[in-house]
């Protein structure tokens, strides 16, 4: 019996010639709709102000990637071109009229340079990854071990360290000498002098902006003589991004709680003091105790391991769960890692201070630096590329700080908190802004790269592997924001004191390309917990301007030391009240205000950025009152639990903060 059609059949084959035709054309139709999204974010994100410089000539046409190990052969790329955020001098009445700041005249050295800089990344013509795959050959073949014999007190170590890695300085500590202290002076005990004996072992990072120390994942500091105890004692820290951790000291005292180890080992031995007179048990006591059977150790106190003009052998290992150091072979303190520090990332030791090195031994180092690679950081994927700018009016705009080679840094953000519904949904939309690196070909450098402020001179062949490692950061940033979209470059040369300008990039760019309701800057380091921010702020929005962060009142400039600000920059006592740089939120009428005082050349400038935003808010707060919000959980230092933004965070750290939010627990990561 013949089997009849039916109309239901008909539609089935109509379906399923419409699903074959859509298979075949639908590559095709994802490209015209992304080439079409690109060119709309594009037209967003050119500027539109007539104060902007007329752009570079870059290429306008869509373009495919076909990079090997980019993980998607076929991505349209969005276009990119520089943010032409122009600096304008802007400097105090008085210093106006006698000349330029020295600000001025570094912000206009750091433009010229970046002009050139990004023309020579947008000139070149060649496949980034080839040219990273060069640099890769060079600096992957890492020794195993390293030793100076020549008095040196800079130490390279190629690919950082790893766990089982020891770094061995042989020195001689030298008499101490004496140091004025104003304090004493002022106090009157004696002339005001004091016999000083210290010097300083540090494993230290690469230097991420010019003018901006490095990082030192390990602060060793033997003091000898001078400390304010007046005892000796070894003092151990850490420094990120310019902020000191909190201090280690062990001064011969084992810690109370003996449970409080690092690897098995005590974070500081006993050694012989004056001010302690150990009791000796009884005769009673010994007599019981050899009665029952309790064997008896014999008492072994060293006295403290640094004699001046005595030579010491000094070795730091690096555990599982922190650094060990030994004097002489004996274990003297330990030192746990702290959080945003990894091994790998202690590419220089230096010794300074009252110290004579002999020599410097590095062993068990690691034979390879995953960093190193850009392919294995950069996760060239779709799943982590960003959206075009919405059309409307945004909620919210993050402005996130970042050095141009941060890529590791970066790439965590995206597969963190980037990833939030109210990101993804563009009811918040974050950007990167990054300037660029500097590279030269002087024979000599000041090898800041290592975190050094040393003067080093280097051969023509070394001397051009370092201008290809930083010429390749530059052009791969370049095709990193191709890719992701979530770039805005700023063609000047990154430096600590130029952070400002950052910021007032942000602030424009939330209000001319995004009219954003509120505006948000932090770092690449912080984890942002965006639902609990949006939702603070609308806690918070009470139809006033709002400035919300982790709050400073009545902060005093420092006249004296390192950090030392001048008069000429800051004439005030106090600063004004600031929130935090990690992470603040201001108002979009409060960055409009920033945005329109810069454009007609009446924003002062300071060099912290976040003293600068403080110092603008309360301008617009004497016209329009501001509604000041002050929360802990805006976190400075590292993580608090239930935090709104967590600082100092590594990338591991960011991966692991993001899988406990999202199984609900906003709780911290206290790991390397």
């Amino acid at each position: 019996m013949a089997r009849r059609w039916r109309p239901s059949h008909l539609v089935l084959v109509a379906g399923a010639a419409y699903l074959l035709l859509i298979s075949l054309k639908f590559r095709r139709v994802l490209d015209l709709a992304t080439a079409d999204l690109a060119a709309t974010d594009a037209a967003f994100s050119s500027p539109s102000s007539s104060d902007h410089l007329p752009p570079l000539p870059v290429s306008t046409t869509t373009t495919t990637s076909t990079s090997p190990g980019n993980g998607n052969g076929n991505a349209t790329l969005f276009q990119v071109q520089p943010f032409w955020h122009r600096y304008d001098r802007v400097s105090l009445p008085d210093i106006v009229a006698r000349n330029r700041s020295a600000l001025d005249r570094m912000a206009d050295d750091a433009w010229a340079l970046g002009l050139t800089a990004w023309e020579d990344a947008a000139a070149f013509a060649g496949d980034p990854w080839e040219l990273a795959a060069v640099d890769t050959a060079t600096t992957d073949k890492c020794p195993s071990a390293v030793s100076v014999r020549a008095r040196g007190r800079v130490v390279f170590l190629p690919c950082g360290l790893a766990a089982g890695s020891s770094v061995t300085v042989v020195g001689t500590p030298r008499a101490a000498h004496k140091e004025y202290v104003p304090q004493l002076a002022r106090m009157r005990q004696g002339d005001g002098t004091v016999l000083v004996s210290q010097f300083m072992v540090e494993l230290q990072g690469l230097r991420a902006v010019d003018g901006e120390d490095p990082p030192r994942i390990l602060h060793l500091n033997p003091r000898l003589r001078g400390d304010w105890s007046q005892r000796p004692i070894i003092e151990h820290n850490t420094c990120y991004r310019m902020q000191w951790g909190s201090a280690q000291r062990c001064d011969g005292s084992p810690p109370e709680d003996n449970d409080d180890k690092v690897d098995g080992f005590t974070k500081c031995e006993k050694w012989i003091r004056d001010d302690v007179v150990d009791t000796k048990e009884s005769k009673t006591t010994s007599w019981l105790k050899r009665f029952i059977g309790r064997a008896k150790k014999p008492a072994m106190t060293w006295p403290f391991p640094f004699v001046e003009d005595r030579l010491f052998v000094l070795t730091m290992q690096a555990g599982v769960e922190g650094f060990h150091i030994y004097v002489g072979g004996r274990h003297v303190t330990s030192f746990p890692y702290r959080p945003g520090f990894t091994l790998e990332d202690a590419t220089g030791l230096f010794v300074k201070g009252d110290v004579d090195v002999h020599s410097v031994y590095a062993t068990a180092l690691p034979m390879s630096h995953p960093s190193f690679s850009l392919q294995q950081v950069l996760e060239m994927s779709e799943k982590w590329r960003t959206r075009p700018l919405p059309k409307d009016p945004v909620f919210l705009f993050i402005g996130i700080l970042s050095a141009s080679n941060h890529f590791a840094e970066r790439m965590a953000v995206r597969k963190t908190w980037m990833q939030s519904s109210e990101v993804r949904s563009s009811k918040v939309v974050a950007r990167f802004f990054v300037a660029l690196i500097l590279y030269w070909s002087s024979k000599f450098h000041s090898a800041w790269l290592y975190g050094f402020s040393l003067c080093v001179e280097w051969d023509d062949g070394s001397m051009n592997r370092k201008n290809n490692s930083r010429k390749e950061v530059n052009v791969m940033l370049k095709r990193e924001a191709e890719y992701f979209g979530d770039i805005v470059i700023l063609p000047f040369i990154d430096r600590y004191e130029l952070v400002v300008l950052k910021t007032i990039a942000i602030c424009e760019y939330g209000v001319q390309n995004l009219a954003a309701v509120h505006i948000m800057k932090c770092d690449d380091d912080t984890f942002v917990r965006v639902d609990v921010v949006v939702r603070h702020i609308k806690l918070n929005n009470g139809g006033r301007p709002l400035y919300m962060g982790n709050l400073n009142l009545l902060h005093r400039p420092l006249r004296m030391g390192k950090w030392t600000v001048t008069t000429e920059e800051w004439p005030e006592d106090i600063y004004p009240p600031y929130a935090n740089g990690p992470g603040y939120v201001i108002s979009g009428d409060i960055a409009k205000f920033v945005v329109s005082q810069h454009a007609n050349q009446s924003l002062r400038l300071f060099k912290m950025e976040d003293v600068s935003m403080g110092l603008w808010v309360e301008k617009f707060n004497s016209t329009s009152p501001v509604k000041y919000s002050h929360s802990w959980k805006f976190c400075q230092y590292g993580c608090l639990e239930n935090y709104y933004t967590a600082h100092y965070q590594s990338p591991r750290q960011m991966l692991c903060l993001w899988d406990k939010l999202v199984q609900g627990r906003a709780s911290c990561c206290n790991y390397r």
